[in-house]
């Protein structure tokens, strides 16, 4: 079991009280798994992510990730283990404008002082494997939308974490691009043995992953068995 999360309740206060957006969700994740989460907008996707992401923290309830409560980490050692064991995919690429694709693959794993050589090796391996190694030398505004989001995806890759949480990652994107990218992701997922958590309100999305969860009164509910 990569990621285990128990009970997990999260409240906001509004001018009226409060708001519970979790209710005591459950979720496990295991290796290699691909997983859809839909939902209205508000329903509490993106709170979901954020808490599992360990950048936020539930009310209640426990969040494992491999073998290692959350609850009982420091601040360092929590950013060690959300930088080792979680990527983040986003629904705007978020790559650094000033530095080529090249260089946004490597930062993530100067952050853990990999040595240089590696760290350029590993980014050139996944530039290579989803044929963009031509756009390595390329700063983000010189390529495609579609491209930038496939980066976008090997970031969150580069430090071969165990779950990568996606919220939204086609949002952006035209139909073509957004079929390419998650072939892509399915591919990877494949290929590395990462486990994918998306949110997305697009069907064609959903459907590519094998686990389909609903959001319904701050729980996940299982869609029937493909």
């Amino acid at each position: 079991m990569i990621l285990k999360a128990k009970n997990i309740r999260k409240s906001y206060p509004t001018s009226i009280g409060s708001l519970e957006v979790l209710k005591g969700l459950d979720l496990s994740i295991t290796k290699g798994e691909m997983i859809s989460v839909t939902g209205p907008s508000g329903c509490g996707k993106s709170t979901l992510l954020n808490i599992l992401g360990t950048l936020d923290r539930a009310d209640s309830g426990s969040l494992e990730i491999e073998d290692q409560l959350v609850a009982e980490l420091d601040d360092e050692h929590l950013s060690r283990l959300r930088s080792e064991s979680i990527g983040f995919v986003f629904q705007f690429h978020h790559l650094l404008p000033e530095f080529s694709v090249l260089e946004n693959l490597i930062i993530p794993q100067r952050l853990l002082r990999r040595a240089e050589v590696d760290s350029r090796e590993r980014a050139l391996e996944l530039l290579e494997k989803v044929g963009l190694s031509e756009r390595a030398d390329h700063r983000p505004g010189a390529i495609s939308g579609g491209e930038r989001q496939r980066v976008a995806v090997l970031r969150a890759l580069v430090n071969r974490p165990s779950v990568v949480l996606a919220d939204e990652p086609t949002g952006n994107l035209d139909v073509d691009a957004a079929s390419k990218l998650m072939e892509m992701i399915s591919s990877l997922a494949g290929d590395f043995g990462q486990a994918f958590l998306i949110v997305t309100h697009n069907p064609v999305v959903a459907a590519i992953c094998l686990r389909n969860l609903k959001m319904e009164d701050g729980q996940l509910i299982s869609s029937p068995e493909k």
